[in-house]
């Protein structure tokens, strides 16, 4: 009786933990989808809400920055009408190692007003903090040509 008691219980507790990281792959899913969608715009906004204070950012021209300096270097949004890359995600890949640290992976797909499109491969590193989860490590590289 004990035993059925036991397993029961350890199988109720495996399936909300994979409840809750399967809520957390969502989270972290619609934050990537939702800072691309403000990237392509050059929404400060989605800046502050993705990265966190202690961010190190390596671009894939091998530069580092951090928050401060990505915020800083944002500028002026573009004017209303104007042409913008695009930034979507594919082969997006979410891995969480622990309830409040996750490994995403995914091919940025950068289209340009003029229909070039660029690719890069970027993976980052998500620390959950407050209910939140911010990228505090990001590494960019161009998928060459």
């Amino acid at each position: 009786m004990f035993r059925r008691v036991w397993v029961s219980l350890v199988a109720m507790l495996l399936l909300a933990s994979a409840s809750a990281f399967s809520d957390d792959r969502g989270e972290l899913a619609a934050l990537l989808d939702e800072f691309l969608a403000g990237a392509s715009v050059n929404d400060v906004a989605v800046h502050q809400r993705l990265w966190a204070e202690d961010l190190i950012y390596t671009s894939s021209s091998g530069a580092r920055y951090g928050k401060a300096s990505i915020i800083e270097g944002m500028g002026e949004p573009p004017a209303p009408n104007a042409e913008t890359p695009v930034y979507t995600a594919d082969k997006v890949n979410i891995n969480l190692l622990d309830s409040d640290i996750a490994v995403v992976t995914f091919r940025l797909v950068a289209e340009s007003p003029d229909g070039t499109v660029d690719y890069f491969l970027n993976t980052g590193v998500f620390e959950q903090k407050a209910g939140q989860w911010r990228a505090s490590t990001w590494q960019a590289t161009r998928v060459p040509e």
